[in-house]
Order: structure tokens, then sequence, then C-alpha cells
């Protein structure tokens, strides 16, 4: 059973980093974008992409959270 534990712990933390790291990418190469076609916007444009990778970030350490969770004090653990 503690083996079963590690691989969902890892899978967690991996695909909650890779879906993060795809999410900022993404987000910032459209920030980039939008800043070149309107520049007189970039300062609005900044502060909500900051405010966005703070949201993706949470949703990522929240998962590593959850992971930890499992891997330390296990609920399923007889």
């Amino acid at each position: 059973m503690g083996g079963y534990v590690a691989i969902a712990c890892g899978l967690i933390i991996g695909l909650g980093a890779l879906g993060a790291c795809i999410g900022i990418g993404l987000m910032g190469g459209k920030v980039v974008e939008a800043s070149a076609r309107q520049p007189e916007l970039m300062d609005k444009l900044q502060t909500k992409m900051f405010l966005l990778a703070g949201l993706i970030d949470a949703a990522f350490i929240i998962g590593v959270a959850v992971a930890m969770m499992f891997a330390f004090a296990n609920p399923f653990a007889g």
C-alpha cells in the first residue's frame, strides 16, 4: 500500500508542476504578444499577469500540500 501512495504523490506533484509551468508559459507568451500590439496597456497587462501567476502557483502549492498529507499523515493507512 505504501508504494502506491508514493506513486500517487509523485504523480500529483509532477503533473501539478507540469500544468503550472505550461500555464505560466502560455500566459507569459500571450502577455508579451499583447504588449507588443498595444504598448500603452503594458502596465495593466503586467498587473493581471502577476495576479494570475500567483493563482496558478497557489493551485500547484495546494496540490503539493495534499500530496505531503498523503505521504506523511496518510488517512488511508490501516
